[in-house]
């Protein structure tokens, strides 16, 4: 019996301690995406109005105008996905978030000819208590 209560309280503790991921935020307070093998292009995500917006920055975490870069993203359920229609203008990718809790799967291409680098981003809207953003930005330092 004490050994299922140790187990218990071990796993209750291990979950508040790693609770929150190592969450880059940008420029603009919104959830960092890796667009790159070797660190030189970002995407930072942020929301309003029920929309997501993504940046594309570079290595400096300065905005890049978008040209010939392309986003595919994808939402939904392993068993059902559903392709989200992506708009660009000169300074972001929009869509409408999805659901909360969906993961989203995004598809970078620097050109349209480029291998695409796939990004995830867990779309979780519950709201941390400690820093108050919603858990997809959360903004408290990373347990150790």
């Amino acid at each position: 019996m004490k050994t299922i209560l140790l187990i218990t309280l071990l796993s209750l503790t291990a979950g508040f301690a790693f609770g929150h991921g190592d969450i880059e935020l940008g420029p603009n307070k919104g959830h960092n995406l890796e667009f790159s093998t070797n660190e030189t292009m970002h995407g930072e995500v942020t929301e309003k109005d029920g929309k997501l917006f993504i940046a594309v920055l570079d290595k400096d975490m300065k905005p890049v105008a978008l040209a010939a870069q392309e986003i595919t993203a994808t939402a939904g359920t392993r068993d059902k996905p559903v392709k989200i229609e992506v708009t660009k203008d000169a300074s972001a990718f929009s869509f409408t978030a999805p659901k909360a809790g969906e993961w989203i799967i995004l598809q970078y291409k620097e050109t349209a000819d480029a291998k695409a680098i796939v990004a995830r981003l867990h779309y979780d809207t519950k709201v941390c208590a400690p820093c108050g953003n919603p858990e997809w930005r959360c903004a408290c330092p990373p347990k150790k």
